[in-house]
């Protein structure tokens, strides 16, 4: 049995039987066009929002205020009454017992306390061709 290729010295046949679509030397292109489309896609759809939720977490860690209501990543509820920055911890009271657990803040799953956005930052912004009028454009 003799295993060996043979040498294809005719460029449409090493390109596969594509030459004709592609030719020769824009197969190597057309196949880094398409490895780069890939990593594109990788990259929007793993990468990107894996990074927006980690600083989104970060942003709502940063933002704790005493007397949050917060749930743990353990899926203890409680209400925080201080927060230790040098450690990087909190204290939550649970309860009505009161009683007081130290953890860090890396743990805190969510924040249940509502709080009040500002008007600015409340307002959805949406595309449209026309704009809506307030109440005062309309009584004019």
């Amino acid at each position: 049995m003799n295993f060996n290729l043979p040498i294809l010295a005719d460029g449409e046949q090493a390109a596969g039987g594509l030459g004709g679509l592609f030719g020769g030397g824009n197969s190597m292109w057309m196949m880094i066009l398409i490895y780069g489309a890939i990593i594109a896609a990788i990259y929007f759809f793993l990468i990107r929002p894996n990074s927006k939720k980690k600083k989104e977490e970060a942003q709502m860690r940063n933002s704790l205020e005493i007397g949050d209501e917060i749930t743990t990543i353990g899926g203890i509820m409680g209400r925080i009454v201080a927060i230790k920055d040098d450690e990087d911890a909190i204290i939550i009271e649970t309860g009505s017992d009161r009683v007081k657990m130290k953890f860090k803040k890396w743990c805190i799953s969510t924040v249940d306390t509502v709080k009040e956005k500002p008007a600015e930052q409340t307002e959805k912004k949406s595309f449209s061709l026309f704009k809506k009028k307030d109440k005062d454009d309309k009584a004019e």
